[in-house]
């Protein structure tokens, strides 16, 4: 009888203690499944970083007073706002700080990369400045110059550069929806209108400009170029480049970058192409991609510009409103606001005055281009809410 008390005492002690593993076991689920389904946020006053390198510090920035102060409350309403029409990450970079992070459950915090669809275009305009810094090329000249089988084609001939980036050129383009043409396709393409006429967005000009560059370049990858002369100097990596059939990088789409890769490109643009004190793009050349043209004055050379755009003149340009919004007269933006812009409403904000980069990515990037879905993402309530805190 002793030996069956035993046995008794231990079945009772074997219970209490399955019950307590239980409950922990229940209690870690509960737990890991509410912070999962949270929006991922960072602490205010994180050092701008490559994700897989924290060696980078705030002597990348310029320590100046902003006139708008950036709290933590209005970053929160614009990441929430963002969020709600399909944004997956958001990031305010203020003086090269990070004031504030917020990714989405749909990915794995700040280390997933997301497509920047056409805010791949902005790129090109820094690699022809950087071109231009090393007297590969000059902006004005002509294309048929490189492209040598222009030369005997009357409207081609008279392409230049800067036409190609900023759209420009008079060649056929647009509606690709991310079927980009070769280089070859590219500098094939017929003419439409006479070079500097009309702005025409598409990914031709941005192909063509690809072909120029690896010619200019004696064949090297225009992407290989970027990486070796700026991102590799700054700390800023893309995670893939798209490619064609050619084996040639998509100018026009295709990169894809994490929050913080993105912003630390942002913050060497708003330097005005400084690094660590060294001058890799001079300022006069870099801000050329800020210069807009009579035929779209909201373009530079491949980035979005706060510029004023007659209202006659704005009817035809189909893009202001549906790949950005016309910011000119909302009298909270700062007008020296520039930005990368692409489908899915793929942003890179760059503001000087106030000392920002700001970056938003969003999901749904092909839905948007074959028009199965509309962002209802509007870049005014968004910037009104990160400036003011009002829509």
């Amino acid at each position: 009888m002793k030996i069956r008390k035993h046995e008794n005492k231990d079945l009772t002690t074997i219970s209490i203690f399955f019950c307590i593993f239980i409950i922990i076991l229940l209690t870690s689920f509960i737990l890991t499944t509410f912070v999962f389904h949270m929006p991922k946020t960072y602490a205010k006053d994180s050092k701008v970083s490559n994700d897989s390198n924290d060696s980078n510090d705030s002597s990348n920035s310029i320590n100046s007073l902003s006139s708008i102060d950036i709290t933590i409350e209005n970053c929160k309403l614009a990441a929430d706002y963002s969020e709600s029409s399909n944004g997956i990450s958001f990031l305010v970079m203020q003086n090269g700080v990070i004031l504030y992070e917020q990714y989405s459950p749909k990915i794995k915090g700040p280390n997933f990369p997301v497509e920047l669809a056409s805010a791949t275009k902005s790129f090109c305009g820094i690699i022809a400045c950087m071109a231009e810094t090393e007297n590969i090329l000059k902006l004005d000249e002509l294309a048929c110059e490189t492209l040598t089988e222009w030369r005997s084609d009357p409207l081609k001939s008279k392409i230049t550069i800067r036409n190609l980036l900023t759209l420009t050129s008079g060649l056929k383009t647009g509606g690709e929806k991310g079927n980009v043409p070769t280089f070859l396709r590219a500098i094939n393409m017929p003419m439409q209108y006479n070079p500097g006429e009309k702005f025409q967005y598409g990914a031709t000009d941005f192909q063509v400009f690809g072909e120029l560059m690896k010619r200019k370049l004696n064949g090297k990858d225009p992407v290989d170029y970027l990486n070796e002369k700026i991102l590799s100097k700054i700390g800023s990596k893309y995670f893939r480049w798209k490619k064609g059939q050619d084996g040639n990088p998509h100018l026009s789409s295709g990169a894809a970058f994490t929050a913080r890769n993105l912003a630390i490109f942002g913050e060497f643009v708003r330097l005005g192409g400084i690094w660590n004190n060294e001058v890799i793009i001079p300022q006069n050349i870099l801000d050329q991609c800020f210069v807009g043209t009579k035929a779209n004055p909201t373009y530079g050379l491949t980035w979005w510009l706060n510029a004023e755009v007659p209202e006659k003149l704005r009817k035809t340009i189909v893009q202001l409103g549906n790949t950005a919004d016309y910011l000119y007269d909302s009298p909270i933006i700062p007008k020296d606001l520039v930005m990368a812009a692409g489908a899915g409403k793929q942003r890179l904000y760059i503001i000087r005055s106030l000392n920002l980069v700001i970056v938003r990515q969003g999901d749904k990037i092909l839905d948007s281009l074959y028009g199965r879905y509309t962002p209802s993402f509007s870049d005014k309530k968004f910037l009104s809410l990160l400036l003011t805190g009002k829509p």
